[in-house]
Parts: C-alpha cells; sequence; structure tokens
C-alpha cells in the first residue's frame, strides 16, 4: 500500500517551523493590492491630520496668550489714563485750597460753600482710592516726597526730616500719584 500523504494547506494552521521562519511568511496576501495602496494613503493622511492638530492647539495657544497680553496692556493703559486724570484733578483741589487760605473772611457764606465743595471734592477722590499723604514729622523718602526747600534743623529735630508741605502728596493703591513737595530739616 502506497503511503498517504496530506498537506494542509490552512495558513492559520500552520506551525512555526524549527528554521524560525513563520508561517506567515510564505501565506498568500489576503488583501488586493489597491486596498494597501489605500491604507497606506490613509495612514499618511492621518499623520497629516494630526500634525494640522498639533500646529492648530499651538496656534490658539500663541493667540491667547496674545490675547491675554493685549488685555494687560489695555488695563495697564487705562490705569494710566486715570491716573494722569486724577493728578490733574489734583491741581483744581490745590487752587480750592489756595483760594480758601486767602479768604480774608473764614465767616463769609461764599467762602464756606467753597470749603464744602472741598470737602465734597476729597470725598470723591477718597472713594477712588485716593488718599492724602501728611509727611510732616516723618523722615524724607525721596519716593514718597519731592525736596523743595532745606531748612535749618529746628531745636529737638534730626537732619533729613520733613519739616514743611508746601504742595500735599496723594497716594492711589499704594502707590504715589504725586509726591508731596516739602521742606527738609538740613
Amino acid at each position: 500500500m502506497s503511503e498517504l500523504k496530506v498537506t494542509d494547506r490552512r495558513w492559520w494552521a500552520k506551525e512555526p517551523s524549527d528554521t524560525g521562519e513563520t508561517a506567515g511568511a510564505d501565506e498568500p496576501k489576503l488583501k488586493p493590492s489597491y486596498v494597501e495602496e489605500l491604507e497606506q494613503k490613509v495612514a499618511a493622511k492621518d499623520a497629516e491630520l494630526q500634525r494640522l492638530i498639533a500646529q492648530y492647539r499651538s496656534a490658539q495657544t500663541e493667540f491667547d496668550d496674545a490675547r491675554a497680553r493685549l488685555r494687560k496692556e489695555v488695563s495697564k493703559d487705562v490705569e494710566r489714563g486715570r491716573r494722569s486724570m486724577l493728578v490733574s484733578f489734583l491741581e483744581v483741589l490745590d487752587n480750592l485750597d489756595r483760594a480758601l487760605d486767602a479768604a480774608a473772611n473764614p465767616a463769609d457764606p461764599f467762602v464756606a460753600g467753597v470749603a464744602l465743595v472741598r470737602q465734597q471734592f476729597l470725598a470723591t477722590l477718597e472713594q477712588m482710592g485716593v488718599t492724602r499723604v501728611d509727611p510732616v514729622g516723618t523722615p524724607f523718602d525721596p519716593s514718597m516726597h519731592e525736596a523743595v526747600s532745606m531748612v535749618p534743623a529746628p531745636a529737638g529735630t534730626v537732619a533729613g526730616v520733613v519739616v514743611g508741605v508746601i504742595r500735599p502728596g496723594y497716594l492711589i493703591a499704594g502707590d504715589v500719584l504725586r509726591p508731596a513737595a516739602v521742606a527738609v530739616s538740613a
């Protein structure tokens, strides 16, 4: 009798051979070549899409950062303009102070009315965060005061102390809005 030899042609049933080759090395291709080409094109398009998404995210982050910078710059410009306007109002307040100092009769109803306007003006400035600085008796600080004259130190005081105020200074939110013009002991 002749020996019957059966060859199993099922590629998924093949075992790896002893030579280290896999059974898939000689298996037939199951996909047509145009499907493989399409899969390669899809993979390339996916890679391109991922690259474009990364670029979009980078551009979006850069745009958000630029928007935040612009908002900060605009708010700084607004604050700078606000402070400039307040400084010009301080000149009006100084003129009201001069008018009250020059009044011959403080009991005059007109002078009392000007004093009330001055008080209302000071209250409005305080509501805006502006505070008046009274530096008399404090050590001279060039960041807070502007020395306009030097006077001999009175008895009992040391040199470098503010002894008089020529023009009051003002602060806004802890920052100097206008330095006080002062006389300093020498």
